[in-house]
């Protein structure tokens, strides 16, 4: 006989680092919501109302703007499939893990993949993509804001390079929405998609897509099915357009977190949410600084949810990331594939994103970096974080 399995008492954390995020405790009550059918007349208007509040998001009025039941990568999987036919060619932009993951999934969808390289930490322009675009791809996939090294790519220069050698933009968000300005429309993103455990603080299995009418034109117009049923934009246009014909059983609960979620956004307003986002980067980096603790971004293009640093030389990164959580209940993300062991990532995202979760980190750090013989100004960095606070109007 099977033992029972013991109950569920998951530790408290301050989640700081590269996603999920904290869930904001309004986006939990709506989680515990009574369930309805994935076809009841009352899920139906809550799926009309998240459309609307995600193309606020995205700042577009592109009809076909859902999300998709899956996690981010799944929205990566959703827009690719979709958009690549075997053999068609698509450029890909990869300067981290999320850029590479981009070119596989277009590999699995038998494009042929052009990848243009550009070192960890650093973005992209218009000139590094010329010789790429010059073969007419079919797509170019860049991702927004890289979660493994905390870039924040440009775009809207290079949707014009894009749309001038008549390709596609397709743009992954998952760190960005929310965070920083995404203008789907003004940009020109013919296809995009994020994720809901980053900046819209909600527990990670939704993922936000929107498709422009020249996206669609192209998947409904394809000479072959796609390769995925389940994320067959053809027939989720019948979901999640006026028809609301079944083609799954929606995560009708999730969808109750990712509509509280968009409604504290839209309540808080965009541009007071990105605001609160800069805020927060600009005290923990001056705290940062004060003990001299660099970043490993390409200065200009540093995300302000997602802090990329250097670990200090002589400092156990591994020691430190394993005491802050043991002993103070903050995560913080560790390097991946280059900056493997080199580097931090520090997450401040959405309800995360807050004067007293940067002011909690910076203490713990300091008592940690003091225990291991790392020379700093004692309180140099919170005093240096409050300096920034202190310079903002209490009403701001």
């Amino acid at each position: 006989m099977t033992s029972l399995a013991p109950e569920l008492h998951p530790p408290v954390r301050v989640l700081m680092g590269p996603g999920p995020s904290d869930t904001h405790p309004r986006v939990l009550e709506a989680l515990a919501k009574g369930t309805v059918g994935h076809l009841d007349p009352y899920y139906l208007e809550v799926m009309n109302g998240l459309q609307e509040m995600l193309r606020g998001l995205y700042r577009t009025a592109n009809p076909m703007t859902m999300a998709i039941s899956g996690t981010g990568s799944a929205g990566m999987e959703t827009v690719v499939v979709n958009l690549i036919e075997p053999c068609d060619s698509m450029v890909v932009c990869v300067n981290g893990v999320f850029g590479a993951r981009m070119a596989d999934v277009a590999e699995r969808a038998g494009a042929n993949v052009i990848k243009v390289e550009r070192p960890w930490g650093e973005v992209f322009t218009p000139d590094d993509l010329k010789q790429a675009l010059a073969s007419h791809p079919k797509v170019l996939g860049i991702v927004m804001a890289e979660t493994s090294t905390g870039a924040w790519q440009p775009i809207e220069e290079i949707s014009k390079s894009v749309h001038d050698a008549g390709a596609l933009l397709l743009v992954d968000a998952v760190t960005a929405l929310g965070g920083v300005p995404v203008e789907v429309d003004a940009w020109q993103i013919d296809a995009i998609y994020s994720g809901t455990q980053k900046c819209l603080s909600c527990p990670p299995g939704l993922s936000p897509v929107s498709l422009s009418p020249r996206a669609m034109d192209v998947i409904m117009g394809r000479k072959r099915k796609v390769q995925s049923w389940y994320l067959d934009v053809s027939m989720l246009a019948n979901y999640w357009g006026q028809n609301r014909v079944y083609h799954h059983t929606g995560p009708i609960n999730m969808t109750y977190a990712l509509y509280e979620a968009l409604r504290l956004v839209h309540a808080e307003g965009l541009e007071n949410c990105w605001a609160r986002h800069l805020l927060n980067h600009r005290a923990l980096r001056a705290g940062l600084a004060a003990i001299g603790i660099r970043y490993s971004t390409q200065d200009g293009c540093i995300l302000p949810q997602l802090n990329a640093v250097f670990v200090p030389e002589g400092v156990d990164d591994e020691a430190v990331r394993s005491a802050l959580l043991n002993r103070f209940g903050i995560e913080i993300g560790a390097g991946l594939g280059a900056y493997k062991g080199k580097v931090w990532r520090i997450g401040l995202m959405g309800y995360g994103s807050r004067p007293a979760n940067v002011l909690l980190f910076l203490s713990a750090l300091e008592q940690l970096l003091g225990e291991q013989a790392f020379r700093f100004a004692r309180g140099a960095s919170v005093a240096a974080a409050n300096e920034v606070y202190s310079a903002v109007p209490a009403s701001a």
